[in-house]
């Protein structure tokens, strides 16, 4: 590593100012940062100054990531096999499902990083870490036959209507790898539902006899509550999904991981569970459909919520930062989703919107909150000296 950082420092000055190549600067200093950890700070504005850094917090956010995407990507072959009868080993489904999740890895990384790179060469910044983890949630929670021209559109308008046109990382109001899956749901709705979009090779093949390829969620916006899948398949994750949101069992290593590091925070995941079953048991006392019967319990189990409530509801750029805006925030995006999806079968899948609804409002919640602090301040001054 020496020799490469001796390579680095001597080439730097070529893409400095006044140097031969001073355009592609931003380009070099990205290349720099996610070799070698800055040997600079901010010298503008209030900083928190920690041995965390993004390129740190990035780097552990994938990390969490690892246990769902590895056991999506042999999900994805196990459905296969499932759906057509292929007997497969354990590593046969994994690299099965790997090789077909491989290309929606890298349509999503170069569409976005090229975006990422080029708003940066036209402004003259540097190219900031955000798309790190941006770029592996967007294929981990979408369809596994999603075509990849789809997915590069979705990406490239993410990237640009989400992000750079209000500045780039840290400004975003919404999630972006939420935007790039409303994108698809919204704009290709075909490819976002139905039983055809969840298992590899549905769309060219006929399934062998009494195999569903639906999600559980579809199941239940259809009505068909029996023959549902088990606690422990849904757990487990042994159902057809999204490559990241199948199995709770992997989520939770990546909570438990983000939640010792100090990166994502407890109140939100927390409160997402306490309105789910808030609202859940609200539904089921007044039962008024067979939606809203479903045991509460199961809206954790079901659908993107529990991947939604660990790696989306917890960004810290579009989450509240005040400590109680965070129990309100996660509240609010528990009690729609169970809303959603208990009154508009037509979107099943309500942690999406969910999230994306709460984003919007997240400002305000901070707004009020931090009101609300100090007009109880000026009264307990008020107090005192009257005392």
């Amino acid at each position: 590593m020496n020799s490469l950082r001796k390579y680095i420092d001597k080439n730097k000055p070529l893409f400095q100012k006044g140097g031969k190549f001073e355009k592609l600067g931003s380009t070099f200093g990205a290349f720099e940062t996610f070799l070698f950890t800055p040997n600079h700070t901010a010298k503008s504005g209030s900083h928190i100054h920690d041995v965390i850094d993004l390129k740190r917090t990035m780097i552990v956010v994938v990390l969490a990531l690892l246990p769902a995407l590895l056991f999506g990507c042999w999900n994805v072959g196990y459905q296969n096999g499932l759906a057509f009868g292929i007997e497969r080993s354990l590593l046969g489904h994994f690299f099965f499902g790997f090789w077909k999740f491989l290309p929606l890895f890298i349509v999503s990384y170069v569409v976005g990083l090229g975006i990422e790179f080029a708003s940066a060469q036209i402004r003259g910044h540097e190219v900031n870490e955000g798309y790190l983890v941006t770029g592996i949630l967007i294929p981990l929670i979408i369809p596994i036959n999603t075509p990849l021209w789809m997915l590069a559109l979705a990406v490239a308008f993410a990237v640009i209507f989400g992000k750079e046109i209000f500045g780039g990382t840290g400004y975003n109001i919404m999630n972006v790898a939420l935007i790039a899956r409303a994108f698809l749901f919204f704009a290709y709705p075909s490819e976002m539902s139905g039983d055809k979009v969840w298992i590899y090779g549905l769309p060219d093949q006929a399934a062998i006899d009494g195999f569903s390829g639906a999600t559980p969620l579809a199941q239940l916006a259809q009505g068909a509550t029996q023959n549902m899948a088990s606690m422990s398949d849904l757990f487990m994750g042994f159902i057809p999904g999204s490559i990241g949101e199948t199995s709770k069992l992997a989520i939770l290593i990546g909570a438990a991981i983000l939640l010792f590091t100090g990166i994502a925070s407890w109140k939100i995941m927390l409160s997402t569970v306490i309105g789910v079953l808030s609202i859940g048991l609200l539904c089921n006392a007044f039962a008024l459909n067979e939606y809203m019967a479903v045991p509460a319990y199961y809206h954790l189990l079901i659908g993107g919520f529990a991947f939604g409530a660990v790696f989306m509801a917890t960004d810290p750029v579009t989450a509240p930062h005040t400590e109680r805006g965070k129990w309100i925030y996660g509240f609010m995006i528990g009690a729609f989703v169970v809303l959603i999806r208990v009154f508009n079968p037509a979107y099943p899948e309500g942690m999406m919107l969910a999230i994306l609804l709460m984003n919007v409002w997240s400002p305000l919640i901070d707004y009020f909150v931090v009101q609300s602090h100090i007009k109880h301040r000026q009264k307990r001054f008020l107090v005192k000296k009257n005392a």
